[in-house]
């Protein structure tokens, strides 16, 4: 199981880079570490792969353009494919989660078969299917929690730990479709359809390309083909933020990163991630992070 301290995106997109997914078995499971994350989040991103986790301690709290959920050490949920979402810690605790990250295909065989029509889509093509929570209190949940415990527990060194991976996950899998059944029947859909997705989409790589710049309102939305209006709606609709907010907190994420991983100076790190003058920068980032640029430097060096 690999150890994950922070993620990465493939350039132009949203979209995780996902180490060590391989075609042939297109599968991992991964420890997160939310709190050694920087900043204690992981930024707006999406992956084709569905997301299957147990939260171990902590609280991590999910969001997506359907709203914030937070999950609780005990819980677990479901992420479906293609899903904007973010993640942060929830509490100030050690925030830990295990995940099983796997394209469908693993449990349906191929596309369009008969496994991929009865049991697959109903789950990825459900918009109202964007997060789950599973929670120990509910009846229905608990056994599915503890089968979902359990499996991060199989020895990846057996000689058949593939089969009984693909096994368990496609168990899992039935009992999350069943216990889903009465949300995917009611006819409820998401007020998010794709193309809201793919709009708010085209206008964080906007951002996360031009950060270091003068950036507007206008440019934002243009990005998406969009007016300006809309723009302002959906980032309030959809992100619980405004244009505005978003470009501030993406490029302090990103003068985070500079400071934890670079010898460079503050008064560089400022100018580089769009953050105007030093004096600004500190008083900025002392609000947002509790301590000065130098100060953080240092606690990540530690």
């Amino acid at each position: 199981m690999k150890i994950i301290r922070g993620i990465e995106l493939k350039p132009g997109s949203q979209e995780e880079v996902l180490p060590d997914f391989s075609e042939d078995f297109p599968y991992i499971a991964s420890r997160v570490e939310l709190d050694r994350y920087i900043g204690g989040s992981a930024p707006w991103h999406w992956h084709k792969e569905v997301e299957l986790f147990y939260v171990e301690q902590g609280t991590v709290e999910y969001n997506s353009p359907g709203g914030k959920t937070l999950f609780p050490a005990g819980s677990g949920g479901f992420v479906n494919s293609n899903v904007l979402h973010m993640t942060r810690v929830g509490s100030k605790s050690n925030v830990t989660a295990l995940l099983h990250l796997f394209d469908p295909v693993l449990i349906s065989g191929s596309k369009g078969s008969r496994i991929d029509q009865k049991y697959v889509l109903p789950l990825t093509s459900a918009s109202q299917m964007e997060i789950f929570r599973l929670s120990p209190e509910v009846p229905a949940h608990s056994h599915l929690l503890e089968m979902l415990k359990g499996s991060f527990s199989l020895d990846e060194k057996s000689y058949d730990y593939e089969l009984h991976l693909r096994t368990i996950l496609s168990e899992m899998w039935c009992k999350l479709l069943d216990t889903a059944r009465p949300l995917i029947d009611s006819g409820i859909r998401s007020m998010h359809s794709d193309r809201v997705n793919d709009k708010i989409k085209a206008m964080l790589i906007f951002i996360h390309e031009h950060y270091a710049d003068k950036i507007t309102v206008a440019k934002i939305a243009g990005a998406a083909f969009i007016s300006e209006r809309e723009c302002f709606r959906l980032f309030r609709n959809c992100l619980n933020t405004s244009p505005a907010e978003y470009i501030l907190e993406y490029r302090m994420q990103r003068a985070c990163y500079m400071l934890a991983g670079t010898d460079e100076p503050v008064t560089l790190i400022c100018q580089l991630c769009g953050l105007g003058s030093s004096s600004y920068f500190g008083k900025v980032f002392r609000e947002r992070m509790g301590c000065t640029p130098m100060e953080y430097r240092r606690k990540m060096a530690e």
